[in-house]
């Protein structure tokens, strides 16, 4: 019915060899240090526009480079200069960045439980855990308004 293929496939790569292959755990690397370095810059938002969090959020902020940091072998991730913010009413871009972060963390944890990194899921975990406690905390004052 069909006549079978006699010519080589187009999709196959010529001279695979020169080509550079990652394995999957070094994508997963890969991964896991682009969620924890976007929960990073979420971070280093919320230390910014909350001065009261700041000690808690500046050793989730060392934790997290730190962990960025093995993940890219050494290379620490690139960060803004926190400026501190004073007045207004920031609640709903408070909220806002807490469940990103909350999200973040989410992917970060996925990631990392398939990699089986537990320094970086238990990290994950934690932030979770903090950034719903601050939703949950906030959400009531945004109904309020």
């Amino acid at each position: 019915m069909y006549e079978p293929i006699r010519t080589k496939s187009v999709h196959t790569m010529a001279g695979t060899a020169d080509f550079p292959h990652r394995s999957r755990e070094e994508e997963l690397d890969i991964q896991l240090a682009g969620h924890l370095a976007a929960l990073l810059a979420v971070t280093d938002e919320l230390r910014a526009l909350e001065p009261s969090a700041s000690a808690e959020l500046d050793v989730a902020a060392e934790r997290l480079a730190e962990q960025v940091t093995r993940l890219r072998g050494g290379r620490p991730p690139v960060r803004a200069a926190v400026a501190s913010t004073a007045g207004g009413d920031r609640v709903p871009l408070n909220v806002g960045l807490h469940q990103r972060a909350h999200a973040l963390a989410g992917r970060a944890l996925v990631v990392a439980a398939s990699r089986a990194d537990t320094a970086g899921a238990i990290l994950a975990a934690e932030r979770m855990d903090v950034h719903a406690a601050a939703v949950a905390v906030a959400e009531p004052a945004l109904t309020a308004h």
